[in-house]
């Protein structure tokens, strides 16, 4: 699994101008060095990389990841010093080694808290596919990521383990909030592969609110989680199991009907009303004989089944999110992450995390321009212009980065 490309070298200095510039829009320094001073991480002043500057350096080599970490860090250097007139001191081009022990110091738990603060709901009113009926739609699901095989990612993350014996490399499992509309990953948890997904997405809920409307797939269906995303104020729409039981006990006008989620047996708790909708897809090649979704909404005023059997497929929405993050974000299937100790793994999630904010923000920002839908501008091409766009000129302001990038890509 080569990571860096073979023309690494080739990557012309200037090319990170514009995406240096983005990065400090859509992640600014103030919030970066408010968040590494609560977290005692400012940094000497005399060091060769200083802490708010190697934020935006492990932003950026998620942004660059098939590239040599060098390579991108002689970018960053040039975009930072073309985009600061204010002279600012210069920088070195540090050596690996150098590089590795500052992102030691620094940790990953400042990048973590980063990305609490900067990755914020990005859909407005004029948002399009963002929105139903006054919800905003969001979605949960998950991954794993590969790291380095090393002796210490495999104790801290473990294996895949299979019949055919264990894989490759150590996975990270990675649980998502992702908002629908824009594919802005809200909130994520990071965890070793063993952990249950469900567990590692409570610690998604508190990214949940009245105003949102939860889209999940069947693994997530169960007394306890609908509880606790309940408490949240969220609604709810799940598809469900094939062997679990809801009787109904009223039918409604639109076809569905309400019935109840009870608890596991021998535990305690009130059963709770939920609405059933039950329907089919005609002329579908390979389409289930009956899909079965379960909704906490039970005005079917508020919401009609076939309008809410319509919506549920939005939740794909989520999968392509995690396809950009690991496929066109991350360079493919075949690249692994850089980092070859477990705390710098971490470190470097929440630097793909915010890499990954930062484009669907620009691609966000480029929709409302063109009042388009944000599926139809591509995330692919945005990548690639970030990853190659040159200024018209050399040193554009942070507040007016957004005209290197139009919005008719």
């Amino acid at each position: 699994m080569a990571r860096t490309s073979s023309s690494s070298s080739s990557l012309p200095r200037p090319v990170l101008l514009s995406s240096v510039g983005l990065l400090r829009r859509h992640i600014p320094l103030s919030t970066v060095t408010a968040v590494l001073a609560a977290h005692g991480k400012q940094g000497e002043r005399d060091r060769l990389l200083p802490a708010p500057f190697l934020v935006y350096l492990i932003v950026a080599l998620s942004l660059y990841m098939p590239y040599a970490l060098r390579e991108v860090l002689r970018c960053v250097i040039a975009g930072l010093r073309a985009l600061d007139s204010s002279g600012a001191p210069r920088l070195a081009v540090a050596s690996k080694g150098a590089i590795s022990r500052a992102r030691t110091r620094l940790g990953w738990e400042a990048l973590a808290a980063l990305y609490a603060r900067v990755a914020q709901p990005l859909a407005t009113p004029r948002t399009r596919g963002a929105w139903y009926r006054g919800w905003r739609l969001v979605a949960v699901d998950g991954s794993c990521l590969a790291v380095p095989h090393t002796e210490e990612n495999a104790a801290a993350f473990g294996l895949h383990a299979s019949k055919e014996g264990e894989s490759a490399f150590p996975l990270v499992r990675l649980a998502m909030l992702v908002e629908v509309g824009t594919h802005a990953v809200l909130r994520a948890s990071v965890a070793a592969y063993a952990t249950a997904e469900l567990a590692l997405a409570e610690q998604l809920l508190p990214g949940l609110g009245p105003d949102m409307l939860v889209l999940e797939d069947r693994g997530f269906v169960g007394y306890d989680w609908w509880r606790r995303v309940r408490a949240t104020g969220a609604e709810v729409l799940c598809r469900v199991r094939g062997n679990m039981r809801f009787p109904a006990q009223r039918r409604l006008a639109d076809g569905s009907y309400v019935s109840v989620l009870r608890p596991p047996v021998g535990a305690a708790g009130e059963a709770i009303p939920v609405r059933v909708i039950e329907y089919t897809l005609r002329g579908v090649p390979g389409a289930d004989p009956l899909y079965r979704l379960v909704t906490s909404v039970l005005d079917a005023d508020a919401a009609p089944a076939r309008e809410l059997a319509a919506l549920y497929h939005e939740r794909w929405e989520a999968e392509s999110t995690l396809d950009e993050f690991k496929t066109h974000l991350r360079g493919g299937s075949h690249i692994v992450l850089r980092s070859k100790t477990p705390e710098l793994v971490r470190q470097e999630v929440y630097g793909l995390l915010l890499a990954h904010y930062v484009v669907r923000a620009v691609m966000h920002d480029a929709a409302l321009q063109a009042e388009e839908d944000p599926d139809r501008i591509s995330f692919l091409h945005t990548v690639r212009v970030l990853r190659r766009k040159l200024p018209q000129a050399a040193s554009f302001p942070p507040t007016a980065v957004d005209a290197v990038v139009p919005a008719h890509y």
